[in-house]
C-alpha cells in the first residue's frame, strides 16, 4: 500500500516517466502504426492520461470539467462499459488530436490530479484505485518502448534514438536450479498490489523439474538457424509452422542477415548480433520450437514460480508453455476496472519475470503477463526445462 503523503510525488513520477521514454522522438513518430499491435506513441501518451481523467478525476474530483469532449471517444482502449472508440487499427489515422494538443491534455490533467491528490483524504478504496493507475502507466511506458522499437525497427533507415534501458545487458550466468517433486503454493500473496489475474492462491503438484539458470543466448540459437530450425516442420507445432510459412520468418525479429552475417536492430541502430547476449524478440512458437530441436521444453508458469526465487530473472519476458487462464475462484470486479485482465482469457499464452523496458518497482514473481504465442515484438526470451 502507498502511503498516503507520497501520492502526488508518485503520480509525477509515473507520469514524468512516461515523457522521458518520449524525448527522442520526432514529431513524425509519434503518428506510425506499423502493425495493429503496435500503437502510435501520441495515443499511448493519451490514453493513460484518459484514464486518470476517467476513473480517477470524474467520478471523484467534484467539479471537474473534461479537457475535450471526444477525447473518451479517441482515447478508450478496450472499455466496453466506458463506451465506443476508435478501432484499434486504426489508430495509426489520428492525425488529430496533434502530439502538442496531447501534451496539453497531460499538462491539464496532470494540474487537476496534483489539485486532486494534495487536497485529498484518500480513502482505502481510492488508493487502490491510484495503484491499478501507477501500474496501468507503468505497462503503457513498456509498450511505449517495445512500440517506438517496432516503428523504428521497420523504418528503411533504421535509426538511432535515446532511450532509458539497456537492451543487451551483460548475462548473469547461474547454476541450474531444481525443485523436488511435490506440492507448491502459487499466486500473489500479502497485501502489495498485484492484479487481479495473479490473486486466487491455490496448491498446484509439480514433478521434478530443473531449469536453466541462464536464458538462451543469441550463439546458441543461431545454432538453430544454422542446423536448418526454421525449415523443418518436425520441431514446430502445427500452428507455429502455420506461422513460420504464412510469415517467412527466419530468425528473430530485427535480425537481419548482410553479407552473411546477423545484425540485429537496438536503439543504437543496426549491431552486429552479439553471441553472449540472451536471445529476443522471439515468439512461443520459435522458443518451443528451439526447446523441441534441443531436446528439452519450456516451463509451466508454475514451475518457474515455484523456481523464481532461485534464477536470476528480468532482462527478458520469458515464454511458458502455460495457457492463460483464471485461477480458481477467479472473480472480475464491478464495472470498467473489471475488464482489465478476465476478458482476455482466451488464444494467449503466460510469460514471466519481466524486461529491460519493464519500469523499476512493477517487476514481481507472480506477476502473469500474456500475449498471443505469435507475439514477438515484446522483449522476450527462453529458458528451458532441462
Amino acid at each position: 500500500m502507498i502511503a498516503e503523503h507520497t501520492l502526488t510525488q508518485q503520480y509525477l513520477r509515473v507520469r514524468h516517466y512516461s515523457e522521458a521514454i518520449c524525448r527522442g522522438l520526432e514529431t513524425e513518430d509519434y503518428v506510425v502504426q506499423p502493425m495493429a499491435d503496435v500503437s502510435p506513441p501520441k495515443w499511448h501518451l493519451g490514453h493513460i492520461t484518459w484514464f486518470w481523467e476517467t476513473f480517477v478525476l470524474v467520478p471523484h474530483a467534484p467539479g471537474y470539467r473534461v479537457f475535450h469532449d471526444d477525447f473518451s471517444f479517441v482515447f478508450n482502449s478496450y472499455y466496453e462499459t466506458v463506451g465506443k472508440r476508435v478501432l484499434r487499427t486504426d489508430r495509426g489515422n489520428l492525425s488529430r488530436p496533434t502530439v502538442s494538443q496531447i501534451y496539453a491534455y497531460r499538462a491539464y490533467v496532470d494540474e487537476h490530479m496534483s489539485r486532486f491528490l494534495d487536497a485529498a483524504d484518500p480513502t482505502p478504496e481510492l488508493i487502490c484505485l491510484l495503484e491499478l493507475g501507477f501500474n496501468h502507466e507503468q505497462q503503457h511506458q513498456e509498450l511505449l518502448i517495445t512500440d517506438i522499437k517496432y516503428i523504428l525497427g521497420h523504418n528503411p533507415l533504421l535509426p538511432a534514438i535515446d532511450m532509458p534501458v539497456q537492451e543487451n545487458p551483460r548475462l548473469v550466468n547461474g547454476p541450474d536450479v531444481s525443485i523436488r517433486e511435490g506440492v507448491y503454493t502459487i499466486g500473489h500473496k500479502g497485501t502489495d498490489f498485484c492484479f487481479d489475474n495473479e490473486l486466487g492462491l491455490h496448491k498446484v503438484y509439480l514433478n521434478d523439474t530443473t531449469l536453466s539458470g541462464t536464458l538462451v543466448t543469441n550463439g546458441e540459437y543461431l545454432d538453430f538457424i544454422q542446423a536448418g530450425g526454421y525449415q523443418h516442420f518436425k520441431y514446430w507445432l502445427s500452428d507455429g509452422w502455420a506461422w513460420v510459412k504464412r510469415t517467412g520468418a527466419k530468425a528473430p525479429l530485427y535480425w537481419h542477415s548482410i553479407d552473411g552475417v546477423w545484425h540485429a536492430y537496438t536503439f543504437d541502430g543496426l549491431q552486429p548480433v552479439d553471441p553472449d547476449a540472451a536471445v529476443c524478440h522471439v515468439s512461443q512458437y520459435e522458443a518451443d520450437a528451439y526447446a523441441r530441436w534441443k531436446g528439452q521444453r519450456l516451463p509451466t508458469e508454475f514451475e518457474w514460480e515455484a523456481m523464481a526465487s532461485q534464477i536470476n530473472w528480468g532482462s527478458r519476458w520469458e515464454w511458458t508453455n502455460s495457457a492463460y487462464l483464471p485461477y480458481p475462484g477467479f472473480a472480475t470486479a464491478e464495472g470498467a476496472v473489471g475488464e482489465y485482465n478476465g476478458k482476455f482469457m482466451s488464444g494467449q499464452i503466460v510469460l514471466r519475470g519481466a524486461s529491460i523496458a519493464t519500469p523499476d518497482g512493477h517487476a514481481r514473481s507472480t506477476y502473469r503477463n500474456f500475449f498471443h504465442p505469435s507475439t514477438q515484438w515484446q522483449y522476450t526470451g527462453i529458458r528451458l526445462v532441462k
